[in-house]
């Protein structure tokens, strides 16, 4: 592909290498290979359940590790508006109903006093028409009201970051998921001496309200949970976005001639958290909160999940020290792999045929990697991914975080299984990022590349196709030690629209 001095100007201005273009341009052409799964993952084979005294010791091994000179960090992606929240109400407005008609806009007006926002909302009310809440929708009004919401004018809900927005009721007033993020990093992520990180990532639009919300609400948090906030934010690197392509896979320009490129997903973030520094990450999405005190069960399980990190991490160090001495026995080598099989779930039919030191190599591969524990919750309908033991390169398999999208729906026998999962990712990590010396792992050589989405958008009237890096948690970390754990659905909460904050885990 050819392209221009303004095309090289403008991916110069990007930071994006020219190889690396033309290697999305050829990603276009072939399109990305589905996963080869062998089986679903459930309890027993690849989940695993813990009993009360399993769960004990893991806390116990938290509160040790946070009390020893542990670093721990919170990483909250946090960029996206809150647009598709509130797709509904954006709907009612461009349709200027006189009154509410579908179900959904009944129970949102029906129930508007339960929103912890709606004081706010009803002095927007007040201060755009003269006439509060109640007055306008007795006049009506409905539509005034839903605009108040959403519109630059009203409340901007529509346009806001989730974690800006006011999601729980409180004594004092409301909390927004930013400031209900800052209370569990005070409750199960601080460190020996009562420091908790904190890192979100912003989109630069909304950076300046971020570091307005922090700057107002930490003097008084860090009062009352006796801690000091440490709070860093970072934004999507211009470098990971995509280039766009028209459907016969040729470069997409605007009307001034100009190439098209768009952020490519969530993926992007492998960069960001690998500037973090501390031993142990919890990765958590921004809508996944509830109000305090409905928070102990998300407290005692993220000390649950750290704990097990924790218990892995040491035991892979101590086998690495015995491999790399070259202080083992054959007998050794055969509770490492039992090790890699009950716990990792890791499995390779060739191991049987390797001598000493070939396992011996083939077992530091595999320990010296970077460490994940994925809570997963049993599937009540949800939408998210799930987890897998799919088939790896090297022809090993292992436990993977799969979407749809990467399964192959004219494959029978992959979509029976994918059906017969039982479990789902909600997005629940705390991952090991250094290495037994306590160098930090490069995150990015352990990125699955063959792991993206190329999916179909609309610009200006046209369809194109987009490019999707691997997913954060999906082939961004496929490389990872990765070890999935059953958490309870009271640790899910999420906020995918405005009426979730009517459910009663947001009502507490």
């Amino acid at each position: 592909m050819e392209f221009n001095n303004n095309d090289l100007q403008q991916i110069k201005a990007k930071g994006i290498s020219l190889e690396v273009i033309e290697q999305q341009l050829e990603r276009f052409r072939t399109g990305f290979p589905y996963l080869k799964i062998r089986s679903v993952a459930t309890i027993g084979n690849g989940i695993l359940r813990l009993n009360d005294q399993e769960i004990d010791q893991c806390i116990a091994v938290w509160d040790e590790f946070q009390t020893s000179g542990g670093t721990v960090e919170k990483f909250v992606p946090a960029s996206g508006a809150a647009s598709r929240m509130f797709k509904n109400i954006f709907a009612f407005v461009t349709a200027a109903k006189p009154a509410p008609e579908t179900a959904y806009e009944k129970k949102f007006f029906a129930e508007i006093k339960n929103f912890a926002f709606y004081p706010a909302l009803n002095q927007a009310c007040q201060r755009l028409y003269g006439n509060d809440i109640d007055g306008l929708t007795a006049a009506g009004e409905y539509v005034k009201v839903a605009s108040a919401l959403i519109s630059k004018d009203g409340l901007n809900y529509g346009q806001l970051p989730k974690a800006l927005l006011q999601f729980h009721r409180t004594e004092t007033g409301a909390h927004t998921p930013l400031e209900e993020h800052f209370e569990e990093g005070a409750q199960y992520a601080a460190d020996q001496c009562g420091n908790v990180n904190l890192h979100f990532t912003v989109s630069p639009e909304h950076r300046a309200a971020f570091q307005a919300t922090i700057d107002a609400v930490l003097p008084a948090m860090q009062q009352q949970w006796g801690v000091k906030y440490r709070v860093t934010m970072s934004e999507q690197k211009s470098s990971t976005d995509t280039i766009a392509v028209n459907l016969d896979n040729t470069p997409y320009r605007e009307a001034d001639g100009s190439l098209l490129f768009r952020p490519a997903g969530h993926g992007a973030l492998i960069e960001n958290l690998n500037e973090i520094n501390a031993d142990v990450v919890f990765v958590k999405n921004i809508d996944n909160v509830v109000p305090r005190a409905l928070r102990d069960a998300t407290v005692r399980y993220k000390k649950v999940i750290g704990g097990l990190l924790v218990k892995i991490q040491r035991q892979i160090a101590a086998y690495l020290q015995q491999l790399t001495s070259g202080n083992y026995t054959i007998d050794d080598l055969r509770e490492m792999i039992k090790y890699t099989h009950d716990v990792l779930s890791i499995r390779n039919e060739q191991t049987k045929n390797l001598d000493d030191s070939e396992l011996a190599l083939y077992l530091i591969g595999k320990f010296r990697r970077p460490i994940r524990i994925c809570g997963v919750v049993r599937n009540e309908g949800e939408p998210g991914g799930g987890p897998y033991l799919a088939v790896n390169a090297d022809g090993t398999s292992s436990p993977q975080i799969l979407e749809a999208a990467q399964i192959n729906s004219a494959d029978p026998d992959a979509v029976a299984l994918m059906k017969s999962g039982t479990h789902f990712n909600p997005v629940d990590l705390v991952c090991y990022i250094k290495d037994t010396d306590g160098s930090k792992f490069n995150l990015k050589k352990f990125v699955d590349h063959n792991t993206g989405l190329i999916s179909e958008k609309s610009k200006s009237g046209v369809t194109i196709k987009a490019l999707e890096l691997p997913g954060l948690w999906n082939g961004s970390m496929s490389d990872w030690t990765t070890v999935f754990v059953e958490v309870p659905i009271e640790t899910f909460n999420p906020v995918k629209e405005v009426n979730d904050l009517l459910r009663p885990q947001h009502q507490g």
